[in-house]
């Protein structure tokens, strides 16, 4: 198993889609918002793009959640990756999976206290949700390090393989 993050900025939209037309990736915007970035693109992406998003005191799981199942029905996604600037990202993707759901949400963590709560409509398609810890992404059992990292004429692209 394997994951690749492209991280590029704003000014290279026309690269990107490029790039993610051709390349399995998770998309990050490291100067924008990367949901906005991804959105824009809606209409000229041919397969699926991954997003990674970074979460803070500002930008909560749930709103995240919110911005993904959104997103969902705007483009076809591939995995999204949940990383926390401050805290412990797989509480805060904990949330987001149970918020990427049409079923009433009822968890208690160390990101959020949230009962009898709904995000519908849930995303058309079942999404991976990673969360990164000390450099690794997880999923379940699945643990990805990172393998290498390549220099692009307009971004960056680190992979992530099983060891």
């Amino acid at each position: 198993m394997a994951l690749a993050r492209l991280l590029a900025p704003l000014s290279e939209l026309d690269a990107v889609v490029g790039y993610v037309n051709d390349h399995d990736v998770v998309f990050r915007c490291g100067d924008a918002d990367t949901v906005i970035a991804v959105a824009a693109l809606h209409d000229r992406l041919t397969r699926p793009v991954g997003i990674w998003l970074t979460l803070d005191r500002d930008y909560s799981a749930q709103l995240a959640a919110r911005d993904i199942a959104t997103l969902s029905w705007l483009v076809a996604l591939g995995p999204v990756v949940i990383e926390h600037a401050y805290a412990d990202a797989e509480a805060h993707a904990q949330v987001v999976r149970a918020l990427l759901t049409n079923d009433e949400v009822n968890i208690t963590n160390d990101a959020a206290t949230i009962r009898g709560a709904y995000n519908r409509p849930a995303p058309p398609a079942l999404l991976e949700v990673w969360s990164t810890h000390g450099g690794e992404l997880r999923l379940g059992e699945n643990v990805l390090r990172t393998a290498s990292n390549e220099s692009l004429s307009f971004g960056e692209r680190t992979d992530f393989a099983s060891r």
